[in-house]
């Protein structure tokens, strides 16, 4: 790999070399949307961000930076995500091997019949933030329960857009509050607060947020038409499910030893391929037919072909039921190259831009015009998204801009927690409403609803940022710079 060029000296960006390339990026984004509409994601895309990477790159060498140091820059970038495609391409083996296994299947059924309609958006939301709050990883909630979810949505004639929405929102509810998140622990870590202590003070933002959501949710599905979806239909479903497969509790088990891994604070890529393995195991064991015809052969190792195949391609359903053929035949490595593909591509890109010293010229730009408490907020809040966008990684919107406003908010008299708290608020939630950012195309990939069709309905990503600029221009929640180590000043004001 080449190495960064430290001898040469670079002059400083100007704040029109900053912006160029984000310039073009939006021109390119905005004209692969108006061409290729929801399909946007493969390929396209891609080719915008792999260009403008190519540009940054250029505006760098104008500055003085070599090739080298500007490749070099790229290939950071893009290194900073490779455990999140391990983590991607470990999720699509576990789904393709979990619907072998009759996990998903499973859990589709016993969904049907437990979950009201009227309640499903809310219970949905509510399920999701507590397994997320258990385990702190909404991507392994939404790979895991969320599919499950997206199937019984399906099921029950619901909206699909809506029910990735309400499945993120409590996903990232979860994530953001859990003391086993990473996410929470590096804007705690980037600010050097407490980690108990960011938490305590998210509250305020994050439960009026999740609530206003929750509402929204049980409004929606009380307000939901499920005609489509008659008694003759749901149990024509059922019944599918158990013509092709062995329903059981004991196909849950793969879900309940992931569930338990992760708790036990196990690493997120070996938990998701020892679920997936074992999801593997449970199809021999239990599913050995379907196995067998997903191998393609009669001969003795059919039912291991089978499984191996699920792992790399995903589960092909041959039931004649359509509904049940086209919810099934999902997962395998091999269904999320795509969504890798627009990782790689975004890295690229902010890594460049990151490299040639045009981010940090774009926040320090922005923090020269704030004025107010409220402003700096806006400032931090529209920095972090704006970093997820342009950096396509919600790490990178929190470390950037968390290193760099620090001193902006010691100079307006505020506590550190304001930052980390504002951190998450922005740079952690708002990176799954970005179809090229690595949570939002994880989710599209995972939940199989595009990032701008399931946005709108993402309420608690939505509002938490608004919320968290609304209480800056208030001056509400606001801890002071002198607070003690308990978060508290001896005199705190009602709106400290």
């Amino acid at each position: 790999m080449s190495q960064p060029d430290t001898t040469i000296q670079h002059r400083k960006p100007s704040l029109g070399d900053s912006l160029f390339p984000l310039g073009i990026l939006i021109a390119l984004l905005s004209l692969s949307v108006y061409f290729y509409g929801a399909d946007s994601s493969y390929g396209p895309n891609q080719i915008a961000l792999l260009l403008c990477a190519g540009v940054a790159a250029l505006m760098g060498m104008k500055n003085g930076r070599s090739w080298d140091d500007m490749e070099a820059g790229m290939l950071h970038g893009i290194g900073l995500v490779f455990g999140a495609i391990l983590i991607l391409l470990a999720v699509g083996a576990l789904i393709g091997s979990w619907i072998l296994a009759g996990t998903v299947p499973s859990m589709i059924y016993y969904g049907v019949q437990v979950l009201s309609p009227q309640w499903f958006y809310a219970a949905s939301c509510i399920i999701c933030a507590v397994v997320g709050l258990s385990i702190g990883s909404s991507w392994t909630t939404a790979g895991t329960l969320g599919v499950a979810l997206m199937g019984i949505a399906a099921a029950l004639g619901l909206s699909p857009a809506i029910t990735a929405g309400a499945i993120i929102s409590g996903a990232y509810f979860g994530d953001k509050m859990s003391p086993l998140s990473d996410t929470t622990n590096v804007a705690a870590a980037v600010t050097s607060n407490d980690l108990f202590l960011h938490i305590r003070h998210m509250l305020w933002t994050t439960m009026p947020a999740f609530l206003i959501a929750l509402v929204a949710f049980a409004a929606f599905g009380l307000a939901a038409d499920t005609g489509n979806a008659s008694a003759a239909d749901i149990q024509a479903l059922l019944d599918a499910l158990r013509e092709e497969f062995n329903i059981s509790l004991v196909s849950l088990l793969p879900l309940a030893l992931l569930l338990f891994m992760a708790w036990r604070k196990i690493p997120a890529y070996p938990t998701l391929i020892i679920g997936a393995l074992v999801g593997c195991l449970i199809a021999l064991v239990f599913e050995p037919e379907t196995a067998r015809r997903l191998g393609g052969d009669d001969g003795a190792l059919a039912g291991i072909k089978g499984a191996w195949y699920s792992l790399f391609d995903g589960y092909k359903s041959t039931s004649s039921n359509e509904n049940v053929a086209e919810l099934l035949s999902k997962g395998g490595m091999s269904s999320m190259l795509n969504t890798v593909w627009l990782i790689v591509s975004a890295m690229a890109f902010g890594g460049a831009m990151e490299r040639a010293g045009f981010l940090e010229r774009i926040v320090g730009w922005t923090l020269s015009r704030v004025k107010s408490v409220g402003g700096l907020i806006s400032t931090t809040v529209l920095t972090c998204f704006g970093m997820n966008a342009a950096a396509g990684d919600q790490y990178m919107s929190i470390i950037i801009p968390g290193r760099m406003f620090r001193d902006a908010y010691r100079e307006k008299g505020l506590n550190s927690l304001n930052l980390s708290r504002t951190l998450e608020d922005s740079g952690t939630i708002t990176s799954v409403l970005i179809p090229w950012n690595t949570c939002g195309a994880y989710m599209t990939a995972t939940l199989g609803i595009a990032t701008f069709t399931y946005a709108p309905f993402a309420l608690f990503n939505i509002l938490c940022p608004l919320l968290a600029i609304a209480y800056g221009w208030l001056n509400f929640k606001q801890l002071p710079l002198a607070a003690g180590a308990n978060g508290k000043t001896e005199k705190e004001s009602p709106s400290a």
